[in-house]
């Protein structure tokens, strides 16, 4: 997933495309404001989805694994190890980003917004290693649809796993809100919104989520 790529993807964001659509991107049938995603995976390309096509594509083997369903699960990962040094060894030049699990790219990686759009930071493996070995949730992230999700920004530290629309939201926000060298009062008021409503509606990380045993 290059960050060319991904900065196209993040312009149709989730909030934008659920204004511009009413209909299912797959089947063309009626589909509600609060309706899920699927990832075609190839292309990177979200695709607003009715429920009865959600379901159909719930299944990794669906349209031979061409199309994944974007999870629902927002986990606010309370506890998360994660200190200045270790978030200075993953490389990452702000204090917003967002990490996925590529598949096609075997590997994690790691893209901060900015008002340019999504860019890929090089990410330091090594602490990623350690991160993912203090934090076993992340052993759980799904390929492609899922994202660790870190604000450190103004003194905040909160993290969550989410799905990867949320960070396409996040990234469209930015760039639409961002104004001078600093943001602005609009953009950070818009982030503390976002980062309030996810919040709101993230549930604590538990059992097998949080590394547990099995």
């Amino acid at each position: 997933m290059t960050a060319t790529r991904l900065q196209a993807i993040a312009q149709r964001s989730a909030a934008a495309r659920e204004q511009a659509t009413e209909r299912c991107e797959l089947c063309g049938g009626p589909m509600g404001a609060d309706h899920r995603h699927v990832l075609e995976v190839g292309t990177r390309e979200l695709r607003c989805t009715c429920r009865a096509c959600a379901i159909l594509f719930d299944r990794r083997a669906a349209a031979g694994g061409r199309l994944r369903l974007v999870p629902d699960r927002r986990l606010h990962l309370d506890g998360f190890v994660l200190d200045d040094v270790l978030w200075a060894d993953l490389r990452l030049p702000v204090d917003i980003a967002f990490f996925v699990r590529s598949a096609a790219e075997g590997r994690v990686q790691a893209f901060y917004p900015s008002p340019m759009g999504p860019t890929e930071s090089l990410l330091g493996l090594g602490a990623w290693e350690r991160l993912e070995a203090a934090n076993p949730v992340l052993e759980t992230l799904e390929p492609d649809v899922e994202a660790l999700l870190v604000d450190r920004a103004r003194g905040a530290r909160r993290q969550w796993l989410v799905p990867i629309d949320e960070c396409y939201g996040l990234v469209g926000l930015i760039r639409t809100r961002w104004r001078g060298l600093t943001g602005g009062k609009e953009v950070w008021e818009g982030l503390q919104g976002f980062f309030d409503e996810l919040d709101r509606r993230s549930r604590p990380a538990g059992g097998r989520e949080a590394g547990w045993p099995r």
